[in-house]
Parts: structure tokens; C-alpha cells; sequence
């Protein structure tokens, strides 16, 4: 054999190893499909996503790329973006919100699907059921929407005097606007509390919802939870001081940026143990096997500065039990 001739089968005999070397420890890539728009999520959730992944060994741009798929606040975009991800073959879907979550289930029955969603799943038709998913998606439910009662009862703690109260809904996202009507209409009726319901699915339907309280102000409002009312969190604070009605979030964002109070889930906590899930089934877990994980971590928090530009006194017994009061 000539020396130029081994030299190439030697050549070829080394590349061949290294080329399917290569192609067994392929990063593997992520999905995340969210309805909100990009800088909603920017710091603190997304951070909580990525230590999950960390957690079990995968750290974003070393071992695991992540394919950020964000529909700007229009559910219209998302089979189209679900689509992508899966054309693209990711190894996994993140999906965040109940109208993402549905939208992938009907883009693919075979890549692993993890959700985020504020209510039942099972009642989404997302899974079998809690303990035993089946299918390809599991994931994490917030009670978002279930929370309706407990953050009534903490308006009503706090404005004692309260008869009427209006629920601020988004009809544009449906399934959300629907539990959280169901359980606040049931709350409303064993608290005694007159029912108002306000829609709105754009900023010009929450001015105008906001205009209505000049003739009819309720005592107290319950904001929906979803992804449209908590990006338009700023919008929802500042109109509810300027109308003087005490008002109630989801989400702790709302009183960061000068409402009143919130109560629900520890988002940053469920979007960790998203990540931790995802990790899992990349290391070949199935999501059949693992068991929807339900929130464990509720806080209150209160904003005082808000209270007292309402001129409301708050309830020593109320502060007594927020987890974090906003001096």
C-alpha cells in the first residue's frame, strides 16, 4: 500500500469514530413557548427555569440549547411558533400558560411536552390525570385560577365594609376567563358580595372597564389572573389608584409596580421545578411516569404605600400574615 494511501484510510479510519462521536453528544434543545412577550419574563421566572435545568445538570449554551418562542400577548401566533419547534425536532417542549399548553398538545402526541398553566389540567384535557398523566405532558399547575375564594377573603379582610365587588376578565383567553369566573361567582355568593363582571382583552377595554367605576364604583376588585392582565400590571395599578378601588392580583408583580395586594403561587418556585422536570426527561425520564406537580408555596404580599395612598388602614392582623410587605 502507498504511504499517501494509508495515510487516508488511517485518516478515514479515525474521522469515522470522532463523527459519530459528535453526533451521540448533539446538544440537546430545549422549546419555550410562552404567550407573553419576551422582557415579560426577563429575570427572575426564566432564572428559576434555568437553575431547575442547572440543577440536573444542564446549563443553557454549554450542554442544552434553549429555543425561546415568545407570541407577544396574541394566542394567534402560537400553533404557528408550536409548529416551528416542532419542525425543528426540539427534544423537549416548555410550554407557559394554558393556551400555549393546548396549542402543543395539538402540534405534536410524540416530543415531551412540560406545561406551566394556572388551573387543572386534567379539566384542559391536557392529562389523564394528576397522579398519571399518560401521553407526553406533564407538568406544573399553579392554581392561578383556583385561588378565588382565598383572595376575596382577604379583600374582604381588608375592607370589611365591603358589599360589591367587580371581576375584571379577559374573554380572549378563554379557559382562563372561565375558571376564574366559576370560582369568583362561587365565592361572591357564599361571602354575601354583589357580582359585577367587567371583560377586556385590549388596553383601550381596561381603560374603558376603569371608566365605568366614575358611576358605579365597586368596593373592592378582583383582577383575573392570565398572561395579558399581568403584563398590563402598570396599566391595572395606576388606574386602580387612580379610581381609589382596592384591588387584588395573582401574581406578586402587581404590587411590585404599586398595586395593592396579590396572593397566589410563587411563580419563580414553579418555573424551577419546570426546569427540573425538563432535565429529567432529557436524562430519558418519560413524562407518563412523572406525576403533575401541584403548587406547594402560596404568598400575600402588600404594598403599605398603596394602602395608604387609598387611605386605607391596614389590619394588624392582615399584615401580620403577608409575606412580604412594600414599605
Amino acid at each position: 500500500m502507498r504511504r499517501r494511501e494509508f495515510i487516508a484510510v488511517l485518516g478515514g479510519a479515525v474521522a469515522w469514530p470522532l463523527a459519530a462521536r459528535a453526533q451521540q453528544t448533539a446538544m440537546p434543545v430545549v422549546g419555550f413557548l410562552d404567550t407573553v412577550p419576551s422582557d415579560d419574563y426577563a429575570s427572575r421566572e426564566v432564572a428559576a427555569f434555568r437553575q431547575g435545568l442547572k440543577e440536573t445538570g444542564y446549563v443553557e449554551g454549554e450542554n442544552v440549547a434553549i429555543e425561546y418562542r415568545w407570541a407577544e400577548n396574541d394566542p394567534d401566533r402560537l400553533p404557528a411558533l408550536a409548529a416551528d419547534l416542532v419542525r425543528r425536532r426540539v427534544n423537549a417542549i416548555v410550554a407557559i400558560s394554558a393556551p400555549a399548553s393546548v396549542v402543543a398538545a395539538k402540534a405534536t402526541t410524540t416530543i415531551p411536552i412540560v406545561f406551566l398553566v394556572p388551573e387543572d389540567p386534567v379539566r384542559l384535557g391536557l392529562v389523564a390525570s394528576l397522579s398519571r398523566p399518560g401521553g407526553n405532558m406533564t407538568g406544573v399547575n399553579i392554581f392561578a385560577a383556583e385561588l378565588a375564594a382565598k383572595r376575596l377573603e382577604l379583600l374582604r379582610t381588608l375592607v370589611p365594609t365591603a358589599t360589591r365587588v367587580a371581576a375584571l376578565l379577559n374573554p380572549a383567553e378563554p379557559t382562563i376567563a372561565a375558571a376564574n369566573l366559576r370560582d369568583v361567582k362561587a365565592a361572591a355568593g357564599t361571602m354575601g358580595l354583589q357580582l359585577r363582571v367587567l371583560n377586556a382583552s385590549t388596553i383601550a377595554d381596561i381603560d374603558a372597564a376603569f371608566a365605568t367605576f366614575a358611576n358605579e364604583r365597586p368596593d373592592v376588585l378582583f383582577i383575573s389572573s392570565g398572561p395579558f392582565f399581568n403584563n398590563r400590571r402598570v396599566q391595572l395599578a395606576q388606574l386602580a389608584t387612580r379610581y381609589a378601588v382596592p384591588a387584588i392580583h395573582a401574581e406578586r408583580s402587581y404590587p411590585e409596580v404599586g398595586g395593592l395586594m396579590s396572593y397566589g403561587t410563587d411563580v419563580a418556585d414553579m418555573f424551577h421545578q419546570v426546569g427540573v422536570y425538563t432535565g429529567r426527561i432529557l436524562k430519558g425520564a418519560k413524562p407518563a411516569d412523572l406525576p403533575v406537580l401541584q403548587s406547594t408555596k402560596f404568598e400575600f404580599v402588600l404594598n403599605l404605600q398603596t394602602a395608604r395612598a387609598l387611605g386605607i388602614e391596614v389590619p394588624p392582623g392582615l399584615l401580620s400574615i403577608a409575606d412580604e410587605v412594600i414599605e
